[in-house]
């Protein structure tokens, strides 16, 4: 299977963009160990949607020591022989920090992160999920989670434009990026075919994956 040649694969994206769905159904067909981000582990993160500027430091570190946590297991020589699927990477954590914090917090929460980052694993492919803002934001309310009602959608493009940029100038590992507007891989079984067939015949280390192929 086209997936047999990448034991951590990581999922990217902005909020609502499907990350969790997909990762989902590559790790079923993989039998890969699945790495989901916990945020009702999180007990800042339903406070910082009420005050952000009160809460985002915290919000922002108890993510990071999760996440470190979470991802050391590709690490973990007594999984050498397992594969990972995650919904995230550790890099979104500065992405989200740059939107949220102070200049003060946000200097702190660099050096925190430079320490933290080598216990973790560059992932061996990144798939990276886009939609516009008004997409995003109908999937958001679709799913009905009460604490994310208050997202706008100007923070969401804030968000995507940060993604935009960050993965334009990535280059640690192979990036897929995939338009997700009309192509739905997270739940559409032919869209999800063509996403494993672009997978497949991956060369380099930058594609795109837009409606139709």
């Amino acid at each position: 299977m086209e997936l047999d040649s990448y034991r951590y694969i990581a999922i990217e994206g902005p909020i609502g963009v499907g990350k969790t769905s997909l990762a989902r159904r590559l790790a079923a067909l993989s039998d890969a160990r699945l790495l989901l981000e916990q945020p009702a582990a999180n007990p800042f993160l339903e406070d910082f949607y009420r005050d952000a500027g009160r809460y985002a430091f915290q919000t922002e570190a108890c993510f990071l020591l999760q996440r470190i946590a979470q991802l050391q297991a590709p690490l973990d020589p007594s999984l050498a022989g397992q594969r990972f699927v995650a919904d995230f990477m550790l890099e979104k954590n500065m992405l989200f920090s740059q939107l949220t914090l102070s200049d003060a917090e946000l200097q702190l929460y660099r050096q925190l992160h430079a320490q933290l980052r080598p216990q973790v694993r560059t992932p061996d492919l990144v798939i990276y999920l886009q939609a516009p803002p008004s997409v995003l934001l109908g999937r958001i309310a679709r799913r009905g989670i009460g604490m994310e009602e208050a997202i706008s959608s100007d923070y969401l493009q804030r968000l995507s434009d940060s993604y935009g940029n960050f993965f334009h100038h990535y280059e640690e590992a192979p990036v897929l990026a995939v338009n997700t507007e009309h192509l739905d891989p997270a739940h559409d079984d032919a869209d999800l075919q063509v996403l494993l067939q672009h997978i497949r015949t991956m060369r380099g280390k930058c594609a795109f994956l837009n409606q139709g192929g």
